[in-house]
């Protein structure tokens, strides 16, 4: 069975053939990172936890692109989109808006929470249910909405 470690290893070798730079340095960031955590933990990591990191690179990006837009470094914005474009490739399909306001309404009903005290709990128990799937920070503000 092909891991997630493998596809990024073969899609490294395909671009190095096509001298494709950009996806080459973005794979080998990618890849990087993922041994560092490996090495981190001491074991090698499983497909989910590949996600995982994945996802927090991508997390990165988006949080970099606000900042680089904000001081007008438009050349850099557009490489970051590029960068997230790739490594998007490696992760399961990101759910809709109308997917995560779904989840959202079940889990508040299932908590039973009705205020923004409650924001912990509902996020704690949406989180592991979305994971690698949808940014955190939309899941925070559809959290706060409902429960405002």
């Amino acid at each position: 069975m092909s891991t997630l470690k493998d596809e990024l290893l073969e899609d490294m070798k395909i671009a190095m053939k096509q001298k494709d730079k950009d996806r080459i340095s973005v794979i080998r960031m990618a890849r990087a990172a993922i041994k560092n955590v490996e090495i981190d933990k001491r074991k090698d990591l499983v497909d989910e936890e590949v996600i995982e990191v994945l996802a927090k690179e991508v997390k990165q990006r988006r949080d970099s692109i606000e900042e680089y837009a904000r001081v007008g470094k438009d050349d850099v914005v557009q490489k970051l989109k590029e960068e997230i474009e790739i490594l998007t490739k490696y992760l399961p399909r990101q759910l809709t808006r109308e997917e995560l306001e779904t989840i959202v309404d079940e889990v508040v009903q299932d908590t039973e929470s009705s205020s923004m005290k409650d924001m912990g709990k509902v996020m704690g128990a949406i989180m592991p249910r979305i994971k690698g799937r949808a940014d955190g920070k939309i899941v925070s503000e559809l959290v706060k909405e409902r429960l405002h």
